[in-house]
């Protein structure tokens, strides 16, 4: 009953920038906290960063100043402006949220994630 869709995922080289967006949709009462993951080939699934319904955010050590998430909470969305990429942020990025719904199927509140997008930043 609901669904994030991530997009903005692609090829830059380093130095370049992108922008990722993930938009909720579907039986939402409420949206907690919203935040971005990443996993490299090889490795364990890493927070990046975090955003509160509040405004409150944080950020992984290795993204800081480089990385903004934002929120539109009147869209159920939240963004991801990434500059100054380096090889290293190579992965494929996921959405996660944590959401109040209401449905036939499901009500309660649970961790929702998107679909992934791959990220690859080349040398």
């Amino acid at each position: 009953q609901v669904q994030l869709v991530v997009s903005g995922g692609g090829l830059v080289q380093a130095g370049g920038s992108l922008r990722l967006s993930c938009v909720a949709s579907g039986s939402i009462v409420a949206i907690n906290t919203m935040a971005w993951y990443r996993q490299a080939p090889g490795q364990q699934r890493e927070l990046v960063a975090t955003a509160t319904s509040g405004g409150s955010t944080n950020y992984a050590d290795s993204v800081k100043g480089r990385f903004t998430i934002s929120r539109d909470n009147a869209k159920n969305t939240v963004h991801l402006q990434m500059n100054s990429l380096k090889p290293e942020d190579t992965a494929v990025y996921y959405c996660s949220a944590r959401i109040a719904s209401y449905g036939a199927i499901y009500s309660g509140t649970r961790d929702y994630w998107g679909q992934g997008t791959q990220v690859t930043v080349s040398s």
